[in-house]
């Protein structure tokens, strides 16, 4: 059937794969890396489905930052042309207009006519989201989606708790992420339990836990206890359960693309963030030593350290003060190599609106653009379609993962400099793979600043530990940063 079907764009031997195995599942998760194409391969098991009349909607959840890509690439492009659809994207805020597209489609007969939902999963933190998603699938034989599928993997987090409720109504359910355990294995849990809460076993989360977590009972003293997770186990069993209902493809089983390259780039502290780093460490050290610590205030002096390392730090009024620093002078020096296109990724929006600000004086303001949280809509696309010109003098591409990181082409680009990290492997792993997916021929290189000592090493070397237990939950070995 696949051979003589319609597509709108051909697929690749791993899409045809991940498709023919999934087909009339009603579980499923494709796990394909980043690039390798998860949202065609939905795409055409929906319309597949909805031309055999099993259904006659789908709901997309995604991240915010995808809710337009959806609506403005992935659909058009791959959704083949017979199929006639009407597409609404979710507003937080309904017009006038919005409302009445929407009660067209879960109050009149749309025979004929597949429609279409997509939605920001931070919808699903609130009743209205869920409101209406709810009378949608109830109006509907659908096929739900979860778009990176790892924003559910908290159990404890309200909108995962109201998207494992609202997955009792699709008759048909997917996942999509190019990487299901970002932190520990632990992840899976939600992301499964949003397909059945029988597919690993467990419909407890805490079960779950015990059954692959080595827990130990931790002493803080005066009486206070936690319990630690110190280690995993029976991840070759784990394995096996998801192999039922999974496929999984990695770039270098399934194209031809370019290598990677990794360079570290080492930043000495100027005298000021010496000062103000060792100041913070030590209230950091005297918190714990009293016991006054809990997840948040960590959390916290983290931040607090790797601010000052970036260059800046907030004053007691709450300003964010920038310190004479190393960082921007090394970047700048770095452009200098750099002959085709460059993306720069900072965690902190000073570091992002300081880059813009030199960059642009050294090599000329229409040689950058920043994307965030502070770029409108219409910038943003501006933005993207000027930066994929290779004719176009915007060169340099600033932003930060949770922004820029997800769902974007920027092979024009091939070339990567992470101003600084998170502790989110996703994020990093998303981010990279904005420059080295279809459609690039050249070899990336990825440059990592780092001040020798500091929390820049720390958060490199966890992100480093989560790859390798990604890995063996997966089986596979995926060499980064080595």
């Amino acid at each position: 059937m696949l051979e003589n079907y319609p597509f709108k764009t051909t697929p690749y031997e791993h899409q045809t794969k991940s498709l023919q195995r999934s087909l009339h599942r009603q579980e499923y998760a494709y796990f394909l890396e980043m690039g390798l194409g998860k949202s065609k391969v939905l795409l055409d098991n929906t319309a597949i489905l909805f031309d055999e009349e099993k259904i006659n909607a789908l709901v997309v959840v995604t991240p915010k930052g995808n809710l337009r890509n959806w609506d403005k690439l992935e659909i058009p492009k791959h959704l083949p042309d017979h199929i006639k659809r009407n597409v609404l994207v979710w507003q937080p805020n309904h017009t006038k207009q919005w409302r009445q597209a929407y009660n067209k489609m879960v109050k009149e007969d749309s025979t004929g006519t597949l429609n279409i939902l997509t939605v920001n999963v931070e919808a699903f933190s609130s009743k209205k989201g869920c409101v209406f998603v709810e009378e949608f699938l109830n109006t509907h034989d659908s096929l739900m989606a979860v778009d990176e599928s790892t924003l559910i993997k908290n159990p404890k987090a309200q909108r995962t708790k109201n998207l494992l409720k609202l997955s009792t109504l699709p008759r048909y359910k997917r996942i999509l992420t190019g990487f299901p355990v970002t932190k520990a294995p632990l992840d899976l849990f939600s992301q499964c339990a949003f397909l059945s809460p029988n597919l690993l076993g467990f419909s407890s989360y805490y079960a779950f836990r015990a059954r692959y977590a080595v827990i130990k009972q931790r002493q803080l003293g005066r009486g206070r206890s936690f319990q630690e997770i110190v280690d995993f186990q029976r991840l070759d069993e784990l394995q096996g359960a998801l192999s039922d209902f999974s496929v999984r493809y990695t770039k270098d089983e399934c194209l031809d693309l370019p290598d990677k390259v990794y360079m570290r780039r080492e930043i000495e502290l100027s005298p000021e963030q010496k000062e103000a780093y060792h100041t913070m460490k030590k209230e950091a050290l005297m918190i714990v030593e009293n016991n006054l610590f809990s997840t948040q205030s960590v959390l916290t002096q983290l931040m607090r350290l790797q601010q000052v390392v970036a260059g800046s730090l907030k004053d007691a009024g709450g300003n964010t003060v920038l310190l004479p620093n190393n960082r921007v002078k090394e970047v700048l020096g770095l452009l200098e190599e750099v002959q085709r296109k460059a993306v720069l990724f900072a965690v902190f929006r000073t570091d992002i609106e300081e880059l813009e600000r030199a960059i642009g004086e050294k090599f000329g303001p229409e040689s950058v653009a920043s994307f965030y949280g502070g770029t409108s809509g219409k910038d943003r696309q501006r933005i993207l379609e000027d930066f994929q010109d290779t004719d176009h003098p915007l060169r340099f591409f600033v932003s930060n993962p949770h922004t820029g990181g997800r769902g974007l082409t920027l092979t024009a680009a091939d070339t990567m400099i992470f101003y600084s990290n998170s502790y989110d492997l996703e994020l990093r792993l998303q981010a990279e793979d904005r420059i080295h997916r279809i459609g690039q021929d050249n070899r990336c290189t990825y440059v990592d600043l780092v001040v020798p000592g500091t929390v820049d090493e720390k958060i490199l070397d966890a992100l480093r530990k989560k790859v390798k237990i990604s890995n063996e939950v997966l089986g596979e070995v995926k060499e980064w940063m080595l």
